[in-house]
């Protein structure tokens, strides 16, 4: 039985085309996917977001606990602010990527993939030990959306008396209404737009969607499915768990090694990253550009015949109209403009390594 988020009907009204999403009855796109992909990167999206895990850790060793659990150092937060780090294998691959609040000193909100809530969380269970926390799966009680794009703020500055001026980059605030309604608000998302992320409960979401939705008709605010936060999320060079990341992959080779902080006293998977970092990497994840065709998630590099690595992520961009992508390469072909070929079904098409930064990002920080 599929999973429904409490928008669901929602979607239904607004024209949504349904897709299944990792057991999920989600919406990949309204209009198109390029309108939504270009409402946000020039006015306003808001996503459904419903379907994402929460986890929350409280208790007097709470901060030591989530320390411990991820790659980014915890202990650097203030009360208010969010942080985005790695569960970690011993190995070093990744369990899951995530946002980490901080409440207080004995109370984190962790933020994890829709596609990996029961895993994460029995992962999480398991790294309990000796520490005097306790850990609660909220998922089901915690609906949310992620309203993202230059007018994203301005729209939702009309639905809250909070100054949403003073909830800076990767932080939130509590207890904000919204609408009317209560709700966690943070300046995050997942998009490479200034935006926020709002976490309601599931009765109250829809009043939320509805009335972001018309504070911003005029301001060319669009609802947005699964489709273009995945274009939107790749142009910015965000990793997607099961793609750039996964428990093949560790954060090292994906290129994400400022979100682990390897002089940190300790974390699950240390030992292992410290040793790859002292070695070297094998293989790195690269951007390309190919020069026919779309190259898709795992499409096989090659070079002279031999496989040399594998596409994550490969799209049109709508953004900048050029066909381009995310790759897994052995390392000795990572270096920027090194020549490759992806095998695009029976052929093989050339391409070139670029810069993994495709767009400028707009956070306002």
């Amino acid at each position: 039985m599929l999973k429904r988020t409490p928008l669901f009907d929602v979607h239904k009204e607004y024209g949504a085309k349904i897709i299944e999403f990792f057991g999920w009855e989600m919406p990949v796109q309204y209009e198109g996917l390029v309108e939504e992909h270009n409402a946000v990167r020039n006015a306003a999206g808001i996503f459904d977001v419903s379907h994402m895990g929460e986890v929350e850790v409280t208790g007097e060793e709470a901060l030591d606990y989530v320390n411990n659990l991820v790659t980014n150092n915890v202990a650097d937060l203030v009360d208010g602010q969010v942080l985005y780090a790695f569960m970690c294998y011993e190995k070093g691959t990744v369990v899951d990527d995530l946002l980490v609040y901080r409440f207080n000193q004995n109370h984190f909100y962790l933020v994890i993939n829709a596609s990996n809530i029961d895993k994460d969380f029995k992962w999480m269970q398991e790294q309990v030990g000796d520490y005097r926390v306790k850990i609660e799966n909220t998922s089901d009680n915690v609906a949310e959306v992620a309203v993202q794009g230059p007018e994203a703020q301005n729209i939702l500055q009309t639905l809250t008396d909070t100054d949403l001026n003073e909830i800076k980059f990767f932080h939130c605030r509590r207890d904000i209404k919204v609408a009317g309604v209560n709700c966690l608000v943070s300046r995050t998302g997942y998009t490479g737009e200034d935006g926020f992320e709002v976490y309601t409960a599931p009765a109250d979401v829809a009043t939320v969607w509805n009335a972001f939705l018309e504070a911003g008709k005029e301001k060319g605010a669009m609802p947005a499915g699964l489709g273009c936060r995945d274009t939107l999320r790749f142009e910015a060079c965000l990793p997607l768990y099961g793609q750039e990341l996964s428990d093949e992959i560790t954060p090292l080779e994906a290129g994400l090694k400022m979100f682990v902080k390897l002089d940190k006293e300790n974390f699950i998977g240390k030992e292992a990253l410290v040793k790859q970092s002292e070695e070297g990497l094998k293989r790195r994840i690269v951007g390309f550009e190919i020069s026919k065709g779309i190259a898709r998630h795992g499409y096989d590099v090659v070079n002279g015949g031999e496989k040399i690595g594998f596409v994550t992520t490969g799209y049109k961009s709508p953004t900048l109209g050029t066909s381009i992508g995310l790759a897994m390469v052995d390392i000795e072909y990572a270096k920027l403009g090194t020549e490759i070929e992806i095998q695009v079904r029976k052929k093989t098409q050339k391409a070139v390594t670029i810069s993994k930064r495709f767009l400028k990002k707009n956070y306002k920080k």
